[in-house]
């Protein structure tokens, strides 16, 4: 079989894909991302292996031999499902191979902010510290989280690990389901309002929708405390970006943390960009997902798919 790896760098050039190899013939490119791009390269190949690529009909109907599309990752929204489902194409995904990494890097978004981590590191690297005359220094407010209420959206694997790491740390968690088919019952399950105007902490673990697409938008930040932080570490677009901006501007809430946004790379007219300040705003690259651990069983994940597709056995079918 032709296996086209279109994304190769997605799980970043330290992680061998080499296993792929002992599939079929493999084609790597480091990056692919316009539609043209994928036309060309795809155009002989019998199984996809992809992460952002746009995969549908316009660049998918000169491939006809395509039966298999792997996504590099648990989501899948680059993908055409009904289109694939005409044709007949398998498509698989990689599931709960990044959720300690994703939930660790929340709490690191969370207890960065709350505790003004950089703020302090800087004043300590900066010499005022050692300038004055008292053992510590308060001069920026900082808060436990025991205590504290840590509001879900979206009670999934991620959200649940989540969860019970926050009820470690002493929070009370309620959660709301984005689809209204959330069959947890281990924490308070709330309306999208009360999430809003009850949370102290808010992270966002929702696949993205048409239900999740601007969740947080500029009514919802405005229903929120104005002492609360927000976590993002789902999609980009669930937060309206240019509406968070005005919302840290104003003081509509405290802080927020981000490893997604809207258009990635961050693009310096996203207004997101303006703002210098980590006390208020911490923007990671999209790699909450991206442990040496979890790019290995990302790799792992998709070449054991391949592998039962090839042995005529279901593993991790999105579609169809």
């Amino acid at each position: 079989m032709n296996i086209v790896v279109l994304e190769r760098n997605s799980v970043g050039p330290d992680i061998s894909v080499k296993c792929f190899e002992e599939l079929g013939n493999v084609t790597y490119y480091t990056n692919t991302v316009t539609v043209e791009e994928v036309k060309e390269r795809v155009k002989d190949a019998d199984i996809i292996v992809a992460n952002k690529s746009p995969m549908r009909e316009e660049s998918l109907k000169d491939a006809p031999n395509v039966k298999m599309i792997c996504e590099f990752a648990t989501g899948y929204d680059n993908c055409d499902l009904e289109y694939c489902k005409v044709r007949g194409i398998r498509v698989t995904n990689v599931v709960d191979y990044c959720t300690a990494m994703v939930a660790q890097h929340t709490f690191t978004l969370a207890l960065a902010l709350g505790q003004k981590l950089i703020h302090y590191d800087n004043y300590v690297k900066s010499g005022a510290y050692s300038a004055q005359d008292r053992f510590s220094n308060f001069d920026m407010p900082f808060y436990e989280l025991e205590g504290k209420t840590w509001g879900i959206a979206g009670m999934g694997t991620i959200g649940k690990r989540v969860a019970r790491i926050a009820s470690a740390f002493g929070c009370k968690v309620i959660f709301h389901s984005v689809t209204g088919t959330s069959t947890c019952t281990e924490y308070p399950r709330v309306d999208k309002d009360t999430l809003l105007k009850e949370s102290d902490y808010l992270s966002l673990h929702c696949p993205l929708s048409d239900l999740s697409r601007n969740f947080i938008d500029r009514e919802a930040l405005q229903r929120m405390k104005n002492t609360a932080i927000l976590i993002n570490v789902a999609r980009g677009q669930v937060v309206d970006n240019r509406a968070l901006y005005e919302a840290l501007l104003e003081g509509e809430i405290a802080a927020a943390g981000l490893d997604v946004l809207e258009k990635e790379p961050l693009e310096l007219s996203n207004p997101l960009s303006k703002i210098k300040d980590s006390s208020r705003l911490i923007i990671t690259p999209h790699l909450a997902w991206g442990s040496i651990e979890a790019r290995k069983r990302c790799v792992e994940g998709v070449y054991q798919n391949i592998r039962a597709f090839q042995r005529g056995e279901d593993r991790n079918i999105v579609s169809p």
